[in-house]
């Protein structure tokens, strides 16, 4: 019979049902906010919704996590459950990155080939048929059907906020390495200064994209209605800010239990799974910059 020093196997668990209803309460509340809002209807309640589907979300986190740390903390894994640990974080962050391999590839569609198409290439005929004199250009500030999608006055330019929040987040995957090995050392002082620091550049970056949004909203009228340009605007940074959000909440769950004497130079997987994660959004937003922003 297999024992802890093994491989350990949990009791039954809520909490994968409780995550289940938790995303599809949100999710529902989500999509119910862009159709609503898009058809004129109040979102009220599409927003009462969605929030009650992340506050289930955060208390499936924090207790997901409470159990997993307590059964660390107990001594209850083994070098193998450590093993399947790192596959599990491996593959959830495979994951993501063909969740934003596929928004990637939505914006190369119409860029590469959609719009194209709709400014003459090809069949130039049925792109007449459809909207006659259509000219084909990005970003996309004149959509072929101005009532259905108004355009945006104009759009973000890359080398303000957006060259801002390149620089934080690029710093913050710093202060995040210089946390990582002085944790591997044992400077545990040293690990609490540079992981605040990172969760403060982590902070500072939702304050600058929350800011970029009101200007884009208020003042461009860029929104997630302004066409495919919008669309995929708002689709790839909006996800990307809400894993920052998930990011910056591990991080300081990590925070919390390197306060509380957790981790060692030798046993600190929390903190490296936490910290793959975050190199991952970094990296993602250097493609969101280059391609959204720039290009």
């Amino acid at each position: 019979m297999a024992d802890n020093q093994t491989y350990y196997v949990p009791e039954q668990s809520k909490w994968p049902i409780v995550a289940t209803v938790g995303l599809g309460v949100m999710m529902y509340g989500l999509a119910s906010i862009m159709v609503d809002g898009k058809q004129g209807v109040d979102t009220m309640g599409a927003w009462i919704t969605f929030w009650i589907g992340s506050a289930i979300m955060v208390y499936m986190l924090f207790g997901w996590f409470g159990n997993v740390i307590k059964e660390s903390r107990s001594g209850l894994y083994s070098a193998q459950m450590d093993r399947s640990f790192r596959w599990g974080m491996s593959w959830f962050i495979f994951s993501e990155v063909m969740f934003f391999a596929a928004f990637f590839g939505a914006l190369f569609y119409a860029r590469m080939f959609a719009i194209p198409w709709l400014g003459g290439e090809g069949d130039k005929g049925s792109t007449n048929m459809l909207w006659e004199g259509f000219q084909a250009t990005w970003p996309l500030l004149n959509t072929p059907d101005p009532e259905a999608y108004p355009a945006p006055s104009g759009i973000i330019g890359p080398w303000g906020l957006p060259l801002i929040n390149t620089v934080l987040l690029v710093t913050s995957s710093f202060t995040l390495t210089v946390a990582h090995h002085a944790l591997k050392e044992s400077h545990r002082q040293k690990t609490k200064i540079w992981l605040a620091a990172t969760i403060a550049l982590a902070l500072v970056f939702v304050c600058v994209q929350g800011y970029e949004y009101v200007h884009a909203y208020q003042d461009l009228g860029l929104t997630l209605q302004s066409g495919i340009y919008g669309s995929t605007f708002f689709m790839l940074t909006g996800f990307h800010g809400a894993h920052v959000i998930l990011g910056t909440l591990m991080l300081v769950i990590m925070l919390i239990r390197i306060q509380k004497g957790h981790f060692t130079a030798e046993n600190h997987f929390g903190f490296e799974a936490a910290a793959w994660y975050w190199h991952f959004v970094d990296v993602v937003w250097l493609g969101l910059f280059v391609f959204v922003y720039v290009l």
